[in-house]
């Protein structure tokens, strides 16, 4: 079915016809534009979004790129997405890079063929210099022909950023932890190349530092950014022997409920022999036992403000997102958890 078809039925002229269905009531008679309304609906006319894309230079649509499907951090992120692109008449499309640079080139590189709106791209920046540079060129170049570019990531890139506050989110939990009375760390980051890990980390031990505990009071231990990096992590960590630790600290919400089903299989109860804490403030945070300590952080508003910057004019300034302290059951105060301030007790 075609639009011509639309036209004779309705008979008006194609011109009216296209006004009528994709330009608006503008310059179209109300009786001609019902006429056209009507004959398109007992036709069963189906608009070709191809066609509409050549004609306009765009589609009426969000290409969301995230890193991880699976991950809840992200499916927050294109929930805020969505819910503001259907308030603004616009259609999601998501894909996903797998965390890998190279990936997300790709696909950015293969959106602009679809002439999306707007092309979001949500995910931590990785060190990788020639696909970062090469990415620029893309989105530079989709931009340049009248395409809105957002990054849901660390500032950097010369694009509007919505930005997390990923070290003061994880100082303030440090802090806050030292506080309860916690003395002894154990820290699990993804790789340094990942740079939420890396600020998060970074974070952290600025708050302990800040708390009076020094590098010799804490446990590093690297992973993959992932649930399996966590559980694995803290199977090596009790492997190695638990001594005085008190606490163990995992970069994001996933990777902490590794850590805390790898406790349960080596027969420890976190939250009582063992404290843990995240980051993110996943869904599933506090569904666990016991509840997640963790940085809230509002995903679902930082899709919603990546929206709402793609259609405005405000490019001065990285938007920050605001992160918040939840204190739960997996973090009793250290006295309640059968320790001092000193160590574990005897």
């Amino acid at each position: 079915m075609t639009l011509q078809d639309v036209a004779t039925e309705a008979r008006v002229s194609l011109a009216t016809a296209s006004r009528a269905l994709h330009g608006g009531s503008r310059g179209v008679r109300s009786e001609n534009r019902e006429r056209v309304l009507a004959a398109a609906a007992r036709l069963g006319y189906v608009p070709n979004a191809s066609a509409q894309a050549t004609a306009k230079g765009s589609t009426r649509t969000v290409a969301l790129v995230v890193s991880d499907v699976a991950d809840p951090y992200y499916s927050a992120i294109a929930a805020g997405v969505t819910d503001a692109a259907e308030a603004n008449g616009l259609v999601v499309t998501m894909t996903v890079a797998d965390r890998s640079p190279h990936r997300e080139l790709e696909l950015v590189r293969g959106l602009r063929g679809h002439r999306p709106q707007i092309i979001v791209v949500a995910g931590s920046r990785i060190d990788d210099s020639e696909t970062e540079q090469e990415l620029i060129d893309e989105l530079a170049q989709y931009r340049a022909t009248g395409g809105r570019v957002v990054l849901i990531s660390q500032p950097g890139l010369p694009f509007p950023t919505v930005t997390i506050d990923n070290a003061h989110g994880a100082e303030t939990l440090a802090r806050t932890l030292a506080e309860a009375g916690y003395r002894r760390y154990s820290i699990i980051c993804g790789p340094d190349r990942i740079k939420t890990s890396l600020d998060r980390c970074r974070g952290f031990t600025t708050g302990l530092r800040a708390s009076g505990i020094e590098a010799d009071d804490q446990v590093l231990i690297r992973t993959q950014f992932t649930r399996s990096g966590g559980y694995d992590a803290a199977r090596e960590l009790v492997e190695r022997g638990l001594g005085d630790i008190e606490l163990v600290f995992a970069v994001s919400d996933t990777m902490a409920i590794g850590v805390m089903t790898a406790l349960r299989d080596s027969g420890l109860e976190p939250g009582r022999d063992v404290a843990v804490a995240g980051f993110d403030d996943i869904s599933s945070a506090i569904d666990v036992v016991p509840a997640l300590t963790t940085v809230a952080v509002p995903l679902r508003e930082a899709g919603i403000e990546a929206v709402r910057l793609a259609l405005s004019d405000d490019e001065a300034r990285p938007v920050r997102i605001p992160t918040t302290v939840h204190v739960r059951e997996s973090t009793p105060r250290a006295q309640a958890a059968g320790r001092s301030a000193n160590g574990p007790a005897t």
